[in-house]
């Protein structure tokens, strides 16, 4: 026999279908965690075997096109002043 609460206004819930619908839901997200979890360890796993086959470490890359960059800079910097002497007496 189903067990009901009434609440106001004759609102009836069955407390049984209740608790059953919470524990379910529950196992789910449980389930849910734990599938979130197993494909994280697969594209972790994928990830390090993908870096490990490269040629270049991502960090040594990364450096060198810093590098890279920071000369290109410099390059456009020294043009720019090259270009524009500042003159004696002048303020930039």
């Amino acid at each position: 026999m189903a067990t009901y609460q009434k609440f106001i206004g004759g609102f009836e819930v069955n407390r049984g279908l209740l608790a059953t619908g919470v524990v379910l839901t529950g196992v789910g997200a449980l389930v849910g965690l734990a599938g979130t979890a197993m494909v994280g360890a697969a594209l972790l796993s994928a990830g390090r075997g993908w870096v490990r086959q490269l040629e270049t470490p991502p960090g040594e890359l990364a450096h060198r096109t810093f590098e890279q960059a920071r000369a290109a800079s410099m390059a456009g910097w020294d043009a720019w002043r090259a270009e524009h002497p500042q003159h004696p007496g002048q303020h930039n």
